[in-house]
């Protein structure tokens, strides 16, 4: 298990998942609150075609395939953000709603990202590196390298700290946006940071997760950490907790074993640790107000 442990490898893919899934779990108790899990869920989708058009511009300027999230992640950025945008655009100027509005730009930006996948990877002469774009549908943690993890702890440290300073004016918007316009807060550009923040919490995790799994890195731990308590602190924190034990393990799980993709495996954990809170978590579980009523 030593021997195990020291492998290079395991200890950045380790690493790199504790911190994807600190970050994700944090930063997605806003979107847990506000109802905004479709909405990360659209982000998720669309990177893929920022991901697809950042591998090959950089192929059209430089005629050499580059995977690196240096790379990768400002294309998922602008993509997931430009979805987002361009929603709020269609639904203002129009009477479509925005959950109508959300369904027409995830398929219109994965619909796109998925042609333009398979055009690369059918494309003749071949295109240099681009075997495995498609892992990023469902995830490739093994792939993960140290400068990979220098961008997703860059990435998570500026988030995080855009968090803590924003802390007061986000925890007003989240519960009461009028209020929060009536004591003259700028509601917009806190819109506008909570929406950066959760495209952030979401492409660092494109890595392990993909951008079919990621929604549930994003929400799951921050809906079993509502379960076991009222305070948004203690939540935020619990959730980081619970999402950096299950993506390390998950991780640990998936080296150990023969042909077990990381990304879904974490994704069964945390769905194991949502479940566990929704049942046994005191005052809001419901095997625990079952024993309530009887008592």
């Amino acid at each position: 298990m030593n021997a195990f442990w020291n492998d290079y490898t395991v200890q950045v893919v380790v690493s790199g998942s504790a911190m994807i899934g600190a970050v994700s779990g944090s930063l997605g108790c806003f979107a847990y609150l506000r109802r905004q899990s479709l909405i990360g869920d659209v982000v998720a989708h669309s990177t893929l075609l920022g991901i697809v058009v950042a591998f090959w511009g950089v192929y059209l300027v430089t005629g050499v395939g580059n995977k690196s999230l240096w790379v990768l992640i400002p294309g998922a950025i602008v993509a997931g953000l430009a979805s987002l945008l361009l929603t709020k655009a269609v639904t203002g100027q129009t009477r479509i709603k925005e959950d109508a509005g959300l369904g027409v730009m995830l398929a219109i930006f994965f619909g796109t990202g998925m042609m333009l996948l398979r055009w690369l990877q059918r494309a003749q002469p071949p295109i240099p590196g681009r075997s495995g774009l498609d892992g990023y549908l469902f995830g490739m943690a093994a792939a993960m390298t140290s400068k990979d993890l220098w961008m997703i702890g860059l990435l998570g440290a500026i988030a995080l700290m855009a968090m803590l300073i924003a802390w007061s004016g986000l925890k007003v918007l989240t519960f009461d946006p009028e209020y929060a316009a009536g004591i003259g807060l700028p509601v917009q550009r806190l819109e506008l940071l909570m929406l950066c923040l959760m495209v952030i919490g979401i492409v660092i995790g494109l890595q392990i997760a993909g951008v079919v799994l990621m929604i549930s890195l994003l929400v799951a731990p921050a809906a079993a950490a509502r379960q076991w308590t009222h305070h948004l602190g203690r939540m935020v924190a619990l959730a980081s907790i619970i999402g950096a034990v299950c993506a390390a393990s998950g991780a640990l799980i998936s080296a150990l074993g023969t042909h077990l993709p990381t990304g879904p495996v974490i994704v069964v954990l945390v769905t194991i640790v949502f479940i566990f809170s929704i049942l046994f978590a005191p005052r809001r579980g419901i095997l625990w107000r079952r024993r309530s009523i009887v008592d």
